[in-house]
C-alpha cells in the first residue's frame, strides 16, 4: 500500500521496457497515447446528472462529531502513505454482497498490453479498485470474451469490470502525481467498459462518463469522471474531468455556503 516502484518495469512478452507511473517520461508517453489530464479534458455530456447523483443524501448516518474529530486527529498524525490508506479505508462503504471485491495497490496483471492508451507503459496499479468478481459472470467466459475486464491472472475471484478506482498519497505526497496516476487508471476502466459494451453491440452515448476515480491524501478528496472520445487521427482520447473536491478535515460544525 506504499509508494509504487519508480524504476522501469520489464514487459514479460517483449524485449522492450515499459514505464511505471512514477518513472521519468511516463506523463509524456501517456499524453502521446491519448490519456488527457484535467486541463486538457472536456466536461462529460452527462455532467449535470453526475453532479445531481453526487448531491443525493447518503443512505447511512453521518459520522458523529466525536467520530469526525477522531478521524481528523488520526489522519493528521499519519507518518506515511500506508498509514493514510489505513485511516481513510474506514471511510469506504462496506457491501453486504460478499463477492463485491476490492484490491489495494495491485497491478492489473491480466490487462492486455499495447492497446493504445497503454503503449510503452506498465500495467495500471491503482491504490484501490472495487467491483464484482470474475466468478459472478459464470457461465459467461468474461475473461475470454472481454479484453481488460478481468484484472488479475489465475484468480477466479479477481475484480472484474470495476467502475471506480482510487489513488492515495501521504500528507506530504504529490497530489499532482496522484492525478496523473488516476488518469491512467480511469483510462483502463473506460477501455474495459467500452469493450464490454462493444461485445453487446452497443456503446455509451458519445461523451458520457460512467467511470469514476478519486485521489486523496487523507485531508483532501477529489473525484474525476472518465470517458473516451475519437481523436482526429482515428485513435481515442481518454478524458479525466474533475467533478467534485471536498475537505475531509473541516470542522464538524462549519458555516454552510449557498
Amino acid at each position: 500500500m506504499g509508494r509504487k516502484k519508480t524504476s522501469d518495469l520489464s514487459d514479460d512478452s517483449a524485449s522492450t521496457k515499459t514505464l511505471s507511473t512514477t518513472a521519468s517520461g511516463f506523463a509524456i508517453q501517456a499524453y502521446k497515447n491519448g490519456v488527457l489530464d484535467p486541463s486538457g479534458s472536456k466536461p462529460p455530456k452527462n455532467l449535470e446528472e453526475i453532479c445531481q447523483r453526487s448531491a443525493l443524501p447518503r443512505g447511512t448516518a453521518s459520522p458523529t462529531e466525536s467520530q469526525y474529530g477522531d478521524y481528523v486527529d488520526r489522519v493528521s498524525r499519519a507518518v506515511n502513505e500506508a498509514t493514510v490508506v489505513i485511516e481513510t479505508s474506514e471511510l469506504l462503504k462496506n457491501h453486504d454482497h460478499k463477492r463485491y471485491n476490492r484490491a489495494f495497490n495491485q497491478a492489473f496483471t491480466a490487462f492486455p498490453k499495447d492497446v493504445g492508451f497503454n503503449h510503452g507503459l506498465s500495467a495500471p496499479q491503482p491504490g484501490f479498485v472495487e467491483g464484482p468478481e470474475m466468478r459472478d459472470y459464470v457461465p459467461f467466459p468474461v475473461d475470454e470474451r472481454i479484453p481488460g475486464a478481468v484484472l488479475y491472472k489465475d484468480n477466479p475471484r479477481a475484480v472484474t469490470l470495476p467502475h471506480i478506482a482510487g489513488e492515495w498519497k501521504g500528507l506530504d505526497g504529490s497530489m499532482a502525481e496522484a492525478t496523473l496516476q488516476s488518469s491512467y487508471d480511469g483510462a483502463a476502466l473506460v477501455y474495459a467498459r467500452n469493450q464490454a459494451l462493444a461485445f453487446q453491440g452497443t456503446s455509451d452515448p458519445q461523451g458520457h462518463a460512467n467511470i469514476t476515480t478519486f485521489t486523496t491524501n487523507g485531508t483532501q478528496l477529489n473525484f474525476y469522471a472518465h470517458y473516451a472520445t475519437p481523436a482526429g487521427d482515428g485513435t481515442l482520447e481518454y478524458h479525466q474531468f474533475p467533478v467534485k473536491s471536498t475537505s475531509l478535515v473541516n470542522s464538524h460544525k462549519r458555516c454552510e455556503t449557498d
